[in-house]
């Protein structure tokens, strides 16, 4: 039961996390808050503090690489590719699917983006090397969609 509920939580937290991004360009803070803390909860609730705890290491760690590769990029294009909010929601996100998930994650949310994109430019939407958009929509559908796999196959 806790894990319906839980990932019912999520899902809602998503759902608020995509609509703000697409409207305003950010993910707040207390939306990644949330979403980590839920995880936490969760995690310790179904598999003890010890696991908890080994989750929100990896969710630091997952946060940590992503912080150094968005400097990373910035160093050389000398723009930001990856929004701070998207960061600091890869390492929550990394409380629910650990590091074993995070490719997953990543492949969901690029493959997604990939094609709302592509569907966009067919209707008309032009897009530069220097065009944003909000990722935060996407990363939250890898984030759904990896959680729901592990569910069913805890390999992935």
């Amino acid at each position: 039961m806790i894990i319906v509920a839980s990932f019912g939580l999520l899902c809602l937290l998503s759902l608020v996390l995509a609509w703000i991004d697409i409207r305003h360009g950010i993910i707040p803070d207390y939306l990644n808050l949330t979403i980590a803390g839920v995880g936490f909860l969760r995690t310790v609730i179904v598999s003890g503090p010890l696991i908890g705890l080994e989750s929100v290491c990896e969710g630091v760690a997952i946060g940590a690489t992503f912080w150094l590769l968005r400097r990373l990029y910035f160093s050389f294009r000398k723009i930001q590719g990856l929004g701070l909010g998207d960061v600091k929601f890869l390492a929550a996100a990394g409380i629910w699917i650990g590091v074993a998930g995070l490719p997953m994650l990543l492949l969901v949310a690029a493959l997604t983006a990939l094609v709302c994109t592509g569907v966009l430019q067919l209707a008309g939407r032009q897009f530069t090397g220097q065009t944003s958009i909000s990722f935060g929509p996407f990363l939250a559908f890898g984030l759904l969609f990896t959680t729901a796999l592990q569910q069913h196959w805890p390999c992935c």
